[in-house]
Protein backbone atom coordinates (compact mmCIF):
# COMPACT_ATOMS: atom_id res chain seq x y z
CA UNK A 1 0.00 0.00 0.00
CA UNK A 2 1.27 3.37 -0.79
CA UNK A 3 1.50 5.98 1.60
CA UNK A 4 -1.26 8.92 1.17
CA UNK A 5 0.27 12.03 0.91
CA UNK A 6 -0.51 14.75 3.59
CA UNK A 7 -3.10 17.57 2.78
CA UNK A 8 -1.92 20.36 1.55
CA UNK A 9 -3.14 23.40 3.56
CA UNK A 10 -2.43 27.15 2.80
CA UNK A 11 -2.59 29.67 5.72
CA UNK A 12 -3.03 33.42 4.34
CA UNK A 13 -3.50 36.37 7.08
CA UNK A 14 -1.27 39.47 7.15
CA UNK A 15 -0.99 38.65 10.81
CA UNK A 16 1.97 36.58 11.58
CA UNK A 17 1.21 36.34 15.01
CA UNK A 18 -2.49 34.42 14.12
CA UNK A 19 -0.51 32.64 11.16
CA UNK A 20 2.20 30.55 12.68
CA UNK A 21 0.65 29.32 15.83
CA UNK A 22 -2.24 27.94 13.10
CA UNK A 23 0.86 26.78 11.33
CA UNK A 24 2.38 24.83 14.03
CA UNK A 25 -0.73 23.07 14.44
CA UNK A 26 -1.45 22.04 11.24
CA UNK A 27 2.21 20.70 11.14
CA UNK A 28 1.73 18.68 14.01
CA UNK A 29 -1.67 16.66 12.22
CA UNK A 30 0.99 15.64 9.29
CA UNK A 31 -0.35 18.83 6.88
CA UNK A 32 1.84 20.50 4.80
CA UNK A 33 1.79 23.92 4.96
CA UNK A 34 2.80 27.15 3.45
CA UNK A 35 1.94 30.48 4.55
CA UNK A 36 0.80 33.42 2.57
CA UNK A 37 0.30 37.38 4.53
CA UNK A 38 -1.57 39.13 1.63
CA UNK A 39 -4.17 38.38 -0.74
CA UNK A 40 -1.57 38.56 -4.01
CA UNK A 41 0.90 36.49 -2.11
CA UNK A 42 -2.03 33.87 -1.86
CA UNK A 43 -2.90 33.93 -5.31
CA UNK A 44 1.12 33.71 -6.61
CA UNK A 45 1.43 30.79 -4.47
CA UNK A 46 -1.62 28.82 -5.68
CA UNK A 47 -0.25 28.32 -8.79
CA UNK A 48 2.94 25.35 -7.67
CA UNK A 49 1.67 24.48 -4.28
CA UNK A 50 -2.23 23.72 -5.20
CA UNK A 51 -3.05 23.36 -1.69
CA UNK A 52 -6.28 21.56 -0.82
CA UNK A 53 -7.35 23.96 1.41
CA UNK A 54 -6.94 27.51 1.89
CA UNK A 55 -7.85 29.11 5.68
CA UNK A 56 -8.32 33.19 4.15
CA UNK A 57 -8.77 35.95 6.41
CA UNK A 58 -11.19 38.45 5.09
CA UNK A 59 -9.50 41.71 6.85
CA UNK A 60 -6.27 42.39 4.49
CA UNK A 61 -4.46 45.09 2.75
CA UNK A 62 -4.75 45.41 -0.65
CA UNK A 63 -6.89 42.63 -1.84
CA UNK A 64 -9.33 41.30 1.08
CA UNK A 65 -9.85 37.55 1.54
CA UNK A 66 -12.94 37.97 -0.18
CA UNK A 67 -11.35 38.83 -3.44
CA UNK A 68 -9.07 36.14 -3.46
CA UNK A 69 -11.80 33.85 -2.95
CA UNK A 70 -13.46 35.01 -6.19
CA UNK A 71 -10.20 34.85 -7.78
CA UNK A 72 -9.47 30.93 -6.42
CA UNK A 73 -13.08 29.71 -7.54
CA UNK A 74 -12.04 31.38 -11.17
CA UNK A 75 -9.56 28.61 -11.18
CA UNK A 76 -10.03 25.42 -12.88
CA UNK A 77 -6.97 23.74 -11.36
CA UNK A 78 -8.30 24.80 -7.77
CA UNK A 79 -12.26 23.13 -8.47
CA UNK A 80 -11.71 21.19 -5.71
CA UNK A 81 -9.84 23.52 -3.19
CA UNK A 82 -12.00 24.21 -0.29
CA UNK A 83 -12.20 27.31 1.30
CA UNK A 84 -12.16 28.06 4.93
CA UNK A 85 -12.61 31.80 6.43
CA UNK A 86 -11.29 32.71 9.50
CA UNK A 87 -11.69 35.77 10.30
CA UNK A 88 -12.71 38.67 12.91
CA UNK A 89 -15.76 39.77 10.83
CA UNK A 90 -18.32 37.58 12.60
CA UNK A 91 -21.56 39.97 11.01
CA UNK A 92 -24.11 37.83 9.45
CA UNK A 93 -23.51 39.88 6.36
CA UNK A 94 -19.87 38.89 6.21
CA UNK A 95 -20.87 35.46 6.95
CA UNK A 96 -23.27 35.01 3.51
CA UNK A 97 -20.35 36.91 1.71
CA UNK A 98 -17.86 34.61 2.51
CA UNK A 99 -20.46 31.77 1.52
CA UNK A 100 -21.81 33.45 -1.90
CA UNK A 101 -17.70 34.00 -2.89
CA UNK A 102 -17.24 30.72 -2.54
CA UNK A 103 -16.34 29.40 0.99
CA UNK A 104 -17.29 26.14 2.51
CA UNK A 105 -16.57 27.44 6.42
CA UNK A 106 -16.75 30.38 7.54
CA UNK A 107 -15.11 30.73 11.42
CA UNK A 108 -14.97 33.95 13.56
CA UNK A 109 -11.87 34.67 16.12
CA UNK A 110 -11.38 34.39 18.26
CA UNK A 111 -11.01 30.75 17.51
CA UNK A 112 -10.92 27.04 19.59
CA UNK A 113 -7.75 24.90 18.20
CA UNK A 114 -9.42 21.88 18.81
CA UNK A 115 -12.47 22.73 17.11
CA UNK A 116 -9.97 24.27 13.75
CA UNK A 117 -8.27 21.08 13.36
CA UNK A 118 -11.99 18.89 13.27
CA UNK A 119 -13.23 21.10 10.90
CA UNK A 120 -10.72 21.34 8.57
CA UNK A 121 -10.23 17.45 9.16
CA UNK A 122 -13.92 17.48 7.92
CA UNK A 123 -13.45 19.61 5.17
CA UNK A 124 -10.98 17.27 3.72
CA UNK A 125 -12.66 13.71 4.12
CA UNK A 126 -16.61 15.55 3.08
CA UNK A 127 -15.44 18.37 0.60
Amino acid sequence: MGQKKPAKILLVDDEPNILVPIEFLMLQQGYEVRKAFSGQEALDTLSEFKPDVVVLDVMMPGMDGFEVARKIRKLSALRNTRILFLTAKGAEEDRMKGYSTGGEVYMTKPFDNDQLVQVISEVLEFG
